[in-house]
């Protein structure tokens, strides 16, 4: 059958039925039209053992027979088999196999299905352990626990990237920096991260170099430099490159590096690919409430005077106001709230920047004695301590300090809720990462080796909020939506801390400064050990039933484990978007509200939908649109999981075209004020035809 007749199968959904609602069953049949397609277009095999070898020997997969032998290697996949596992909908099938089933290198044959697909990645992530490869293929087959991209799809193959989602650097004020940077930048892009780069501590334009003044080029041709770079270096055609540069507000480059993002920039400057965030310490909101002028400041001007790297020290009042009274420091003026008002405008124009509330981020850190958060990552959830590397000349030894890698993976909320494996399945989610860290050692970034090595970090988040909330008949908005998120997360963040100092009773190791942290001073516990968190309202009781939930006493009980063994990882919990691996679950995306009701998707010349999972006459009204939830109310969502999560969310803002930039301020002010420790896109939707001129006549 022609692969269009799957496609146009799916496009019938949004034909209306005999009782008005959309035509889901259509979905249904494109699925079964797409599957016998692949099944023709797979390569067969006389056996399990025999696929086995054939794959090795053909250096698609690592020698997994070596490693368990033929028996235990062969019953995993039989264990994946004994789900009758059937994919959700033509979405979740369509992307499996073409962005993560393994294919022949000419692209004609599929190689694995998605049983055998799960079955290499728990393979690859037990490490010889059978027992625990069979529990992750048992929470990847029950779609539990799904981990991030970069995992499922290179884990298990003999010719891979790296295993890790994105990556973040900081860049030192000196060429030699600037090249490292960028060539380790490269390196990652290669092999399949996302990478974001500090600019906060370059000089900016304008400034002296070798004290001669006017000839520094500032941040935006370095920007410039990156973006061709990831441009470049993409993994194996696979995945694009991608990478945002991140600078500090009080940074004197910041309008220039604003500019960037507007549509009518000179091609010079424009950065059409390279995404960009802005770092947004409590003063600048402080500055705006007053109606003051913000300075911004050369940094190299800083550091000659003072001696201080001016993007490592506390933007305090005190600080600030010494610099701006000083001749000697090298500055430019605006308005706080034209400046807050510009990035509105960028947003509402690009999307850009990604907001970054750096005291938030600090204040909530419980290494505040290791190090300083100083930025953040492609997507906005990672929050970590960050150092800066010293570059030497040729010749002499560089000083080598910690970078940041997100090691990341994600609970389906339904399915753990249903399955009534809270506990098990954020120690099983634990356990993978903990894999993915032990086996990421990247020798062309020794920064993030370096960090990997001492701290273990990882980022286990998770996806399906609203869908939950639809199928059990939740609003978005609603105080049952609060209270859900504030007992599953504060049960999460305990078991994800219970995983991880049991692995460091076990290896007898904790990550590298534990005895500083707040963990082990026990400071971090307060607030769980002063009340018990339980469900509030009925509807939230209901949903847990005989689900154990963590209480007062457990957390003490906790926090003296802690104590006494410590924790093997610095950072545990992150929620990324999740994004494309949502559609194989079926799940909503994080913990975002959804857009619409079915998904339109647009593939090279083809389109395809997705209806929203447990879509059905009776759960549609529990699907309201991003575009019309209170964004007040999202946020007030959000930071009720941000208590609980220790690092960051991906938050979006999604806003009409018709919103004034002074009401989008707010917003970024009142996020701040909830705790929120950074924004991710604004999605700006238009609501008049005449305001986009591909739709007027």
């Amino acid at each position: 059958m022609d692969i269009k007749s799957h496609i146009e199968l799916n496009n019938e959904i949004k034909q209306r039925g005999e009782d008005g609602f959309y035509r889901l069953d259509r979905d249904q049949a494109a699925l079964d039209v797409f599957l016998t397609e692949v099944e023709t277009n797979t390569k067969k095999f006389d056996g399990s053992v025999e696929r086995l070898e054939w794959l090795i020997d053909n250096g698609y997969y690592y020698d997994v027979i070596e490693q368990y032998g033929d028996a235990e290697a062969t019953e995993i996949v039989h264990v994946c088999y004994s789900y009758n596992f059937r994919f959700a909908s033509y979405m979740a099938a369509s992307k499996f196999y073409k962005d993560y089933a393994l294919k022949t290198d000419d692209k004609t044959e599929y190689l694995e299905d998605y049983e055998q697909h799960v079955a290499i990645v728990a393979l690859y992530l037990g490490q010889g352990d059978y027992s625990l490869a069979e529990r992750l293929a048992r929470g990847m087959m029950e779609q539990r626990i799904q981990p991030a991209t970069p995992t499922f799809m290179n884990a298990g193959r003999a010719r891979r990237g790296e295993l890790v989602s994105c990556f973040l650097l900081e860049m030192d004020d000196s060429l030699n920096s600037i090249n490292y940077v960028e060539a380790t930048a490269k390196q990652l892009s290669k092999q399949g991260g996302g990478v974001s780069v500090n600019l906060s501590k370059l000089r900016a334009r304008g400034e002296a170099i070798k004290g001669v003044h006017g000839c520094a080029k500032g941040v935006i041709p370095v920007a410039k430099s990156l973006e061709h770079g990831f441009s470049y270096c993409d993994q194996l055609g696979t995945r694009p490159g991608a990478g945002a540069a991140y600078l500090n507000v009080f940074h004197y480059d910041l309008p220039d590096f604003l500019d960037t993002k507007k549509i009518n920039a000179s091609e010079d400057v424009r950065l059409s690919t390279l995404s960009i965030g802005i770092i947004l310490p409590s003063l600048f909101f402080k500055l705006a409430k007053a109606d003051e002028d913000l300075y911004m400041f050369g940094s190299h001007s800083v550091y000659r005077k003072y001696g201080v790297v001016l993007d490592d020290e506390e933007m305090t009042r005190d600080f600030y106001d010494k610099l701006v009274a000083d001749p000697d420091v090298y500055k430019r003026s605006m308005k706080a709230r034209d400046v807050l008002e510009l990035i509105a405008i960028t947003q509402l124009q690009s999307g850009y920047p990604y907001l970054m509330f750096r005291d938030n981020a600090n204040e909530q850190h419980a290494l505040k004695a290791l190090g300083t958060v100083k930025m953040s990552n492609l997507c906005v959830e990672i929050s970590q301590l960050q150092e800066t590397s010293t570059i030497a000349d040729y010749g002499k030894e560089d000083v080598i300090r910690r970078d940041i890698s997100c090691n990341l993976g994600s609970l389906n909320i339904v399915n753990v809720m249903e399955s009534g494996k809270l506990w098990h399945s954020v120690h099983e989610g634990m356990r993978a990462l903990t894999a993915v860290s032990d086996m990421s050692s990247i020798n062309n970034a020794p920064g993030v080796r370096k960090a990997n090595e001492e701290l273990h970090s990882v980022g286990l988040g998770v996806m399906n909020l609203h869908g939950f909330f639809a199928k059990n008949g939740i609003q978005y908005e609603s105080e049952e939506a609060r209270d859900f998120c504030r007992v599953f997360f504060a049960a999460m963040n305990f078991h994800s801390i219970e995983a991880s100092t049991l692995i460091a009773k076990e290896r007898g190791q904790t990550f590298t400064g534990f005895d500083k942290s707040e963990y082990a001073s026990g400071d971090y516990f307060t607030q769980y050990v002063r009340e018990d968190i339980t469900p509030q309202t009925e509807a939230v009781r209901k949903l847990f039933g005989s689900i154990a939930l963590p209480g007062a006493a457990d957390w003490r009980e906790l926090a003296k484990h802690v104590a006494e063994y410590g924790l093997y990882h610095a950072y545990r919990l992150a929620i990324a978007p999740t994004q494309s691996i949502s559609y194989i679950q079926n799940a909503t995306s994080s913990v975002m509200p959804i857009v619409e009701h079915i998904e339109r998707r647009t593939y090279g010349n083809a389109e395809t939908f997705y209806p929203m999972p447990f879509l059905s006459p009776q759960t549609q009204w529990f699907y309201k649109s991003a575009y019309n939830i209170d964004q007040y109310a999202l946020i007030d969502l959000v930071a009720e999981i941000q208590r609980h999560c220790d690092q960051g969310i991906s938050t979006i803002l999604y806003v009409n075209s018709d919103i004034s930039t002074r009401e989008l301020a707010r917003l970024y002010i009142y996020a701040h004020e909830r705790g929120l420790k950074t924004i991710y896109y604004v999605r700006n939707k238009l609501l008049r035809p005449e305001e986009c001129t591909s739709c007027t006549i």
